[in-house]
């Protein structure tokens, strides 16, 4: 069986349902999703969990808050990873926790 994975990113305008892509290899099933901020993202991962996504990583764009926001909301049914930009690049140099 696959491991069922997704990769959550922030983008200012992105949407969810039409930001979506699907990576299937023989190991991983990738579900690839760009959200536009926090709340979005805190929705999205209930949504992945209940499609059977047992491990999630973040971009870096997830400051400390927003990644912790994420694990809570996950609620220990799937793992939660993040990628580190202390400054990310596609959010003008700021952390995600700057701005949502």
């Amino acid at each position: 069986m696959a491991l069922k994975a997704a990769f959550i990113f922030l983008a200012p305008g992105a949407v969810a349902q039409k930001h979506r892509s699907l990576i299937v290899t023989p190991e991983v099933e990738l579900v690839v999703v760009g959200v536009p901020d926090y709340s979005s993202a805190e929705v999205l991962t209930l949504e992945l969990i209940s499609e059977g996504i047992t491990a999630i990583e973040l971009c870096g764009g997830f400051g400390h808050s927003g990644t912790a926001r994420i694990v809570h909301a996950a609620k220990g049914q799937a793992a939660v990873g993040v990628v580190r930009f202390d400054c990310h690049p596609g959010l003008d140099g700021k952390s995600g926790d700057t701005i949502f």
